[in-house]
């Protein structure tokens, strides 16, 4: 992603599966105001449950972990940034997963067979876009400062991924088991919250609003139309509803900075040539 900062995952998900392409806004349950996105990138990398980005939308820090155009590990594990209850999958995770799930069913064991299950969904689509913010569920991250957002929506546009929500508005904490998970709504691709990915029990993002988010109002609209600037000129409605969503809070430093914005070039999804060498011991071993 141009403009963003860069923090390679030791290991991604994998090849995409194919399918229509969609994003999947989770929150990390961390606070916006004290975690850096580099902070939080660096965790999620140490519990293998890296995603393409990390946001934090009040610094406005953009840090990308995994190349547009392979899978994240980010889909089914415990939110946060604290391993939960569930095992850290590791490379075996997604390689030979299927003899793994039996042999874990057989062994009477659950760790593989979950890890199996995620990998599955988090390469689903020709593009399964995920977008980890920091932030609470219980607090819509689109109810702050929102810096950064335009440059998020111009790179998605880019892709051609739709600023559609199938599964409409992300159910509000703490009430997101009862979130719709339909399948046939997720096969149509386009924006959703983790907690409407069907087949887990994810939690998140809480209830974001969809229209100041990505423009939404309910009618699907091609990527072409919904571009930063409108047919007139003038930017975009979410451009406009992310400058005026500005609810104060409380001030408070980072600890440390996030990574400095770096001119990444991803005209192909992938890191600069100047990192491949770097990343390529360490992105995809299991790809």
């Amino acid at each position: 992603m141009p403009g963003a900062g860069r923090i390679p995952a030791g290991i991604d998900g994998g090849p995409l599966k194919g399918g229509a392409p969609r994003v999947v806004w989770q929150a990390l349950d961390a606070d916006p105001r004290t975690v850096p996105a580099g902070r939080a990138a660096q965790r999620l990398d140490q519990l293998g449950r890296a995603g393409h980005l990390v946001w934090n939308p009040i610094h406005g820090e953009i840090v990308q972990q995994i190349p547009i155009l392979r899978a994240g590990r980010s889909l089914g594990w415990p939110g946060g940034l604290n391993p939960g209850v569930l095992p850290t999958p590791g490379v075996g995770a997604i390689g030979g997963a299927a003899q793994q799930a039996a042999a874990g069913s057989a062994a009477g064991g659950t760790g593989d067979v979950i890890a199996e299950v995620n990998a599955e969904i988090n390469a689903e689509g020709r593009l399964c876009v995920q977008i980890c913010v920091v932030a609470f569920a219980c607090d819509p991250f689109t109810s702050r400062p929102m810096l950064g957002l335009a440059q998020i929506l111009d790179w998605l546009d880019s892709w051609r991924i739709p600023r559609q929500w199938p599964a409409g508005r992300p159910a509000a904490f703490p009430h997101e088991q009862a979130a719709c998970r339909d399948r046939r709504l997720w096969a149509r691709g386009g924006h959703f919250g983790a907690s409407q990915v069907p087949g887990l029990t994810a939690v998140g993002p809480g209830a974001v609003d969809v229209e100041l988010l990505t423009g939404w109002t309910g009618q699907a609209r091609p990527p072409a139309q919904v571009g930063r600037a409108g047919p007139s000129g003038r930017a975009g409605h979410a451009g406009h509803a992310a400058a005026r969503a500005r609810v104060p809070l409380a001030s408070a430093r980072a600890e440390e900075n996030g990574p400095a914005a770096s001119g990444m070039r991803d005209l192909d999804g992938y890191f600069d040539s100047e990192d491949a060498s770097a990343a390529a011991a360490t992105l995809s071993p299991v790809g």
